[in-house]
């Protein structure tokens, strides 16, 4: 349960998301109490685009590894890698029996449309009726599509909490109004993505958010790392920028 308690601080945890072994290794040496998992950089690794449901061999793959690790870890699922709820549920057992924290679970699709609230929520219910302990963070991603409302979101974010769910992810929302009525309408740990300028780790904590993930941030930054570090060694300019969500995912797509 010591993951769970780490929701309920007086401070947000700041999750940072890992790609592979070595990255969370790092992560968990450098100090911070919990490590997740990056889909975009899971993807990326093995050469697939995101979201497309095509990487659940790699993501359990590296879940087991990263078990190792002497901080909890939670594994990002996307959708599950199945429409089928028993298929999931299933899943999220094998996870929990390496030793896995945590799981998300979103309702997105990659082509922009959502799952209809009936059957995320079975698919919520079959998760926690076969790894009861894991604590399953419920992701909605209407906020992100930019496809609805705040009472929309607070509809399905509310299904999703009487259904088991032990967290609420909205990522997108970065206002303070947005992030107030979320945080006063929903009864579980609201956790945010952090937007490079335009989130605040601090005033999402003074908002009552209760967890701040990075996402595939660090993988995008890695990868500006290493391009600039080539080009400066071959004495060109170095200024490439951290490459965009979309700029790695054409790369992926085109590749695959």
């Amino acid at each position: 349960m010591r993951f769970h308690a780490l929701h309920h601080g007086d401070e947000p945890l700041l999750l940072p998301n890992a790609w592979d072994f070595a990255s969370g290794a790092l992560l968990a040496e450098a100090g911070f109490p919990a490590i997740g998992t990056t889909s975009l950089g899971v993807a990326g690794v093995a050469g697939k685009p995101d979201a497309s449901g095509d990487t659940k061999e790699e993501t359990v793959v590296l879940a087991r590894r990263l078990a190792r690790l002497p901080v909890p870890v939670t594994v990002d699922l996307e959708g599950g890698y199945s429409e089928r709820p028993d298929d999931v549920g299933a899943l999220v057992s094998e996870l929990a029996s390496y030793g896995i924290a945590g799981v998300n679970l979103e309702d997105g699709y990659a082509d922009g449309t959502l799952r209809p609230i009936d059957h995320q929520v079975a698919m919520i219910e079959a998760v926690k009726a076969t790894a009861p302990g894991v604590f399953l963070n419920a992701r909605t991603d209407l906020f992100w599509l930019g496809k609805g409302s705040l009472d929309e979101t607070l509809g399905r974010a509310n299904a999703y909490a009487d259904a088991g769910a032990d967290g609420i992810f909205v990522p997108g929302a970065a206002e303070d109004d947005d992030v107030r009525v979320l945080v006063e309408g929903i009864p579980l740990p609201l956790n945010v993505l952090h937007l490079p300028g335009r989130t605040d780790f601090a005033r999402l904590g003074e908002l009552g958010v209760k967890r701040v993930s990075c996402g595939s941030l660090l993988y995008r930054t890695s990868l500006q790392a290493t391009v600039n570090t080539a080009l400066s060694v071959a004495g060109k300019p170095a200024g490439r920028p951290v490459p965009s969500y979309a700029d790695v995912q054409s790369l992926l797509e085109d590749g695959a």
